[in-house]
C-alpha cells in the first residue's frame, strides 16, 4: 500500500512541475515578446497548460474525492474560457491597431486565387 502513495505522490508531484514550468515559460514570453498578439498567445499557452497540468498534479494528490470534482470543472470551465477571451483581445488588438504595417503585413487574396509567395 506504501508502494501506491508513492507512486501517487511522485506522480502528483511530476504534473505539479511541469505546470510550474509552463507557468515560467508564460512569464519569459510575456516579458520577451514586443508584439500584443505574441505576449497573448505566450500568456494563453501557458494558462491552459499550466493550469491544467497544476490542477491534474493537485487531483492526483488530492485523490478520489468532491474536492477534485470541483477542480476539475475549475479546469474544464478555464479551457473553455480562455481561449474564448484570447480570441475576443486579439480581434479588438487587429480592428483597433493604429499601425498594423508595423506589426504584419495584411494579404489581399481574392475569392479563387492562389496566395502568392
Amino acid at each position: 500500500m506504501a508502494a501506491l502513495e508513492w507512486i501517487r505522490f511522485c506522480a502528483g508531484g511530476l504534473f505539479l512541475l511541469c505546470g510550474i514550468v509552463f507557468f515560467v515559460f508564460e512569464m519569459i514570453g510575456v516579458f520577451r515578446f514586443r508584439y500584443v498578439m505574441n505576449r497573448m498567445h505566450a500568456a494563453a499557452m501557458g494558462d491552459t497548460l499550466g493550469i491544467g497540468f497544476s490542477m491534474l498534479g493537485l487531483m492526483i494528490l488530492c485523490g478520489f474525492s468532491f474536492t477534485s470534482l470541483k477542480m476539475l470543472c475549475v479546469v474544464i470551465f478555464l479551457w473553455f474560457s480562455s481561449p474564448a477571451s484570447s480570441h475576443l483581445i486579439a480581434r479588438l488588438e487587429v480592428t483597433t491597431d493604429e499601425e498594423p504595417e508595423k506589426h504584419y503585413k495584411k494579404k489581399n487574396i481574392e475569392p479563387g486565387e492562389k496566395e502568392k509567395e
